[in-house]
């Protein structure tokens, strides 16, 4: 465990004290030797962590490896204020050196022998499928149908069952089925833990099942205000709300108050590992206590065979291994969890019995039965850690900074990974490329789960029970800490520390230690006095992330943080940058995404080494315009960021045709995103976007809906993955249906006269499309054969719009459409019957007389959407933003069209 930090970490320290020696007169020499000692000690480190992983280091060689730790600190201080302390260290490193041969160490050269996986794709042929569902999915149904079909009073179901068995994957796939999600007014998911937060969860409820009501809390009794309002807004309402991973039946006790037991049909689901939880929630006849026990054998080798053979024909076991791989199994204890990850991890190996034996050998050394509850599983998953690459190990961590159940997408992981010194440099590879294999291997691994969004990013995250193990690890290495209502609730102080609930007090726990990386999560208040308490007292940080914190300014003192890499202010309330922020000389990463910042100051300029610069709002109030998409103001000087990769929103009006000029040495961009663009600017900002050959994210937004564009322009289109138009258009570019890479596009304000469809039907791997105010025609016409890869289609405020045409094999995979409104519609087309794999559909602010026709067994054309599991009718509140939403199955929304005549 202690290479698994200390490796990478020295090898980075001492390309950087190398690099950094190079100027300093005299130090060359001791810099150079001072490598060797730190080569000779990471051959050492090797054994040790092979050591610690099997179970057989003592106690002395523990305390080596955490004397080595404190030594790397030391050298990462010394660099970063480049002391005089060079010396000193290459002195203690040649006593480790002593001491490691004292001890029986041995230098090792290399790390586990892990098979190379093929560098996967991004948006890949890696599996998305629950491979556990082999288990569950008789049960599910029956839940579903229990849910949707059981008795109007109050239903509450428990699921219990030991960690990795399931219970999570269960409840969200009743939870996502599409004939719940038409079934319900509203739903909620809210995962609880161990160490939960009343108010925080009553929040959570809230915000997820009435996120338009902005009511006012009560200082004094914030809970009973919440609690009151929850059960004011369900009363009326069938709900369905899943508690995930309950501890304490305490928390029942309170949460109870706000779910008002009505005739609607009012279900709830819990999941827990105890079953005395599950037992004492079951109050009537008709709840249900849903155990699941491990997996039998046969269902045991399936699961197995799909995960460890996931590269062979059919993936079938060779007959070689059939022993040895039921010998395997049976040390998993039935739990798919362990199953799939255990099998995840012989797919890395190459498939020869020699290979096996190892890992069977490793699993036999847990005690089985002898240790208390989960201390066997926890030591089978770490496996899977320990044998990962040194290079892995520390950006698997890292998911245990982030709360229970959090998602983050792939780009931020990058980018943090990269700020923290984990990516290692490979010659003519983006160090963002070298990040995503990283994250594509720990995902073939089965470590990390992800979801698909908007047809392009990965939202990630790590199963609870691992996430408990990486918290372990994490403390034995202190790699990071957790700060929860202003005490460490995990181990001995590291210098990554994630502070939730509170900064109050926060700077006196944290004390002296040489911090790098601080996270926020779900603070209630952010001090003046903590910030520049954290400025001036922790001068090393690399990475401060405010997002969604109650932050108001950022004070001038963040200019003293010259090492910072990674700034993340997304969702706070800074309005303005201060001057000194030209400083931070080191920064690769400033996210301004939804605060106040619409100006970014002159210094900007001096950030050479900027990566990612994101600053785009979108304002919900100013709707159905193009107002509603700001960006920020720049001064001249952008263009000598030359490593920018990510520009996105900044407002092209205010700069001029000059910034548009500057644009063209941005030859590293990825992601450009510019608002306010005027017809005069057309053939500078074609010039620019053609010399940006990395390009692969586009977005453009007109000055107004008046200004019309010829993007025909650019001859020669980059790789685009996604593109974005906002804006109107004098034709569709003929370039776009050359984009053979697209995944995603959207067509917004374009009021095209000629119909779209037929430039874009055969783009191979279009996933994602969306036209709002695209096309004035009066028909669509999706041709047979046509958006073969089409998952996600929104159609919006087509105001010609009367018919649409859908033919045969047209659409396949399409699951998900989103209409309207379109106001000389008059019947829902029959054609969307042959939607046949249509999952889920939302109609928007169509008449009354559409909706009417639509009515079960009565309307004429209920035939054409009966087969779609979820629908969904939305209308617009009269002079208000806001939008309710009515299921089909739903009487109420039956008995307002006949009352009011009008959804409109």
């Amino acid at each position: 465990m202690a290479e698994t930090l200390l490796s990478p970490l020295i090898e980075k320290l001492v390309e950087l004290l190398f690099e950094e020696a190079q100027s300093l007169k005299g130090v060359r020499g001791k810099v150079k030797s001072l490598k060797d000692e730190l080569e000779i000690i990471q051959s050492y480190l090797k054994d040790a962590d092979a050591r610690l992983a099997g179970g057989d280091a003592n106690e002395t060689i523990k305390t080596w490896t955490k004397q080595v730790r404190v030594v790397a600190e030391r050298i990462e201080d010394a660099i970063d204020d480049l002391a005089s302390e060079i010396e000193n260290i290459k002195e203690s490193l040649g006593k480790m050196t002593s001491r490691a041969q004292t001890f029986g160490l041995n230098p090792l050269m290399q790390g586990p022998s892990n098979k190379t996986v093929n560098v996967i794709p991004r948006i890949s042929s890696l599996s998305t499928e629950k491979d556990e569902l082999v288990g569950i999915e008789p049960i599910s149904k029956e839940l579903t149908k229990r849910l949707v079909e059981g008795p109007t009073t109050c239903l509450m179901v428990a699921i219990v069952g030991e960690g990795g068995i399931g219970k999570t994957t269960l409840a969200e796939t009743v939870y996502e089925d599409e004939v719940v999600k038409g079934h319900f007014d509203c739903r909620a998911w809210i995962t609880v833990s161990q160490s939960y937060d009343a108010e925080k969860i009553l929040k959570t409820m809230k915000n997820h099942i009435w996120p338009t009501q902005e009511q006012p809390l009560g200082e004094i009794d914030v809970i009973r205000d919440l609690t009151r309002l929850l059960k004011q807004y369900l009363q009326t309402r069938r709900y369905v709300i899943v508690f995930d991973d309950i501890w304490d039946i305490g928390f029942w006790e309170v949460i109870k108050h706000a779910l008002p037991i009505n005739d609607k049909g009012r279900r709830i689901i819990i999941t827990t590992r105890k079953a005395t939880i599950a037992s004492s929630l079951k109050r009537t006849p008709y709840d249900l206590v849903q155990e699941l026990n491990p997996w039998p054998p046969e269902q045991a080798w399936e699961l197995f065979c799909k995960r460890a053979f996931q590269f062979a024909p059919e993936r079938r076991c060779p007959q070689d291994l059939v022993e040895l791989s039921r010998k395997i199994i049976s040390k998993c204890q039935g739990l798919p969890l362990v199953i799939s990850t255990v099998a995840s991890l012989l797919s890395t190996k190459e498939i020869i019995v020699d290979e096996w034996k190892i890992v069977l050998d490793k699993l036999t050394n847990v005690e089985i039965g002898a240790t208390p509850e989960l201390a066997s599983i926890t030591k089978i998953l770490s496996l899977s850690y320990h044998d990962l690459q040194y290079h892995l190990k520390p950006c698997y961590l890292y998911f245990g900074i982030f709360p229970e159940d959090f998602s983050i997408s792939d780009g931020d992981l990058y980018k943090l990974w990269i700020a923290e010194g984990f990516i290692e440099t490979k010659r003519e590879k983006p160090l963002e490329k070298v990040a995503e294999e990283y994250l594509n291997e720990l995902i073939h691994r089965n470590l990390v789960s992800f979801q698909v969004k908007y047809g392009v990013d990965r939202m990630c995250r790590v199963h609870n029970l691992m996430r408990e193990i990486i918290l372990i690890v994490a403390n034995e290495v202190c790699f990071s800490q957790i700060l929860f209502k202003n005490k460490s609730s995990h181990g001995e102080k590291s210098r990554r520390i994630s502070i939730y609930d509170t900064t109050e007090n926060a700077l006196r726990t944290m004390g002296d230690s040489r911090i790098r990386s601080v996270f926020l999560f779900d603070t209630n208040e952010v001090t003046n006095s903590f910030i520049v308490g954290l400025f001036e007292n922790f001068k090393l940080l690399k990475v401060l992330d405010f997002s969604y914190a109650p932050l108001y300014s950022l004070p001038n003192e963040v200019g003293n943080l010259f090492h910072l890499k990674y700034l993340c202010l997304r969702s706070t309330k800074v309005k303005v940058l201060p001057k000194s922020i030209g400083k931070l000389r080191n920064l690769q990463t400033l996210d301004l995404t939804d605060t106040l910042v619409r100006k970014l100051p002159i210094e900007i300029k001096k950030l050479k080494n900027l990566r990612h610069l994101s600053a785009y709002f979108f304002n919900e109030e100013i709707e159905y315009s193009l107002d509603s998409y700001c960006g920020v103001r720049v001064e001249e000087g952008i263009g000598r960021l030359e490593e920018l990769q990510t520009l996105s929103r900044v407002e092209a009006d205010s700069s001029g045709i000059g910034f548009l000029n500057e644009l063209r040495s941005l030859r590293k961009l990825k992601c450009l995103d510019i608002s306010k663009v005027t017809a005069e600017m057309e053939k500078v900002l074609g010039a620019s976007i053609e010399q940006m050959k990395c390009l692969e994210e586009l977005f453009l937004i007109s000055t107004n809906e008046d200004e019309v564009l010829d993007l025909n322009c650019i001859s020669s289109p980059p790789p685009l993955r996604f593109l974005k138009l906002n804006c109107r258009l004098k034709a569709l570019p003929v370039w776009i249906s050359e984009l053979h890479h697209l995944q995603g596009l959207e067509l917004n304000f374009s009021r095209l006269n000629g119909e779209p469809l037929k430039y874009i039907k055969h783009l191979p791997n279009l996933a994602f499309l969306r036209l709002f105010k695209a096309y004035v025609g009066a028909e669509l016409h999706f041709e047979e054969g046509g958006f073969r890869k089409l998952k996600q289609l929104q159609l919006k405020k087509l105001e010609g719009l009367k018919v649409v045409k859908i033919d045969e094999s047209a659409l396949s995979l399409l699951k998900e459409l989103k209409f309207g409104p379109f106001p000389l519609m008059k019947e829902m087309p029959s054609d969307i019957q042959r939607l046949r794999n249509l999952k889920s559909l939302e109609i928007w602010d169509m008449t009354s007389e559409f909706v009417v026709g639509l009515q079960p067994n009565r309307g004429p054309h209920y035939s054409t959407i009966r087969h779609v599991p979820s629908v969904t009718f939305w209308y617009k509140h009269p002079g208000m933003n806001s939008y309710e939403g009515y299921k089909l199955a739903s009487s109420s929304l039956l008995q307002t069209v006949e009352e009011s005549g009008s959804l409109a």
